[in-house]
């Protein structure tokens, strides 16, 4: 161990920050190093991976439900942002808004969204509220700059 702790400590500023870009523990593990434990299980289980995915399958397919579900997780995997049949009404103005959250309130009613994809919908009916909203700001204040002579910086 070195006389003062203090130089196996990476570079510090005039602040005693560590330098940006420069390891706070240059004595450390070297970067891209795995860990030994998860090398010595994938070298353990090198050979045995075809010999658990057949006996996971053997498993599954003599009624083993969680040998079931982990077969088909694995092969299909979760359905993630599915597209749905239903079909946003047109949005054009702001009056196009309140029929376009009941046609997202009526599909879920009927089963066709579910409430997760509704919400998703109502984000960007939102969204195209506010875009709405901040264009007739903009309008308004160049009127109102323009009746006022006021010129905006």
């Amino acid at each position: 161990m070195p006389a003062d702790s203090q130089q196996m400590q990476g570079e510090r500023n005039e602040q005693g920050q560590f330098v940006k870009g420069r390891s706070g523990n240059p004595a450390g593990r070297v970067a891209g190093t795995r860990n030994h434990a998860t090398m010595l299980a994938e070298q353990l289980f090198d050979g045995a991976c075809g010999a658990l995915a057949n006996k996971a399958v053997a498993m599954a397919l003599e009624g083993d439900a969680a040998a079931l579900r982990l077969c088909i997780g694995r092969i299909i995997g979760p359905r993630r942002h599915r597209p749905t049949g239903f079909t946003l009404p047109p949005l054009r103005g702001a009056a196009d808004l309140a029929p376009a959250m009941a046609a997202i309130a009526e599909a879920v009613a009927e089963g066709v969204l579910s409430t997760g994809e509704a919400w998703e919908l109502s984000q960007f009916v939102d969204t195209f509220i506010r875009a709405i909203e901040a264009g007739e700001f903009d309008s308004r204040l160049q009127r109102l700059e323009a009746v006022g002579g006021v010129v905006a910086p």
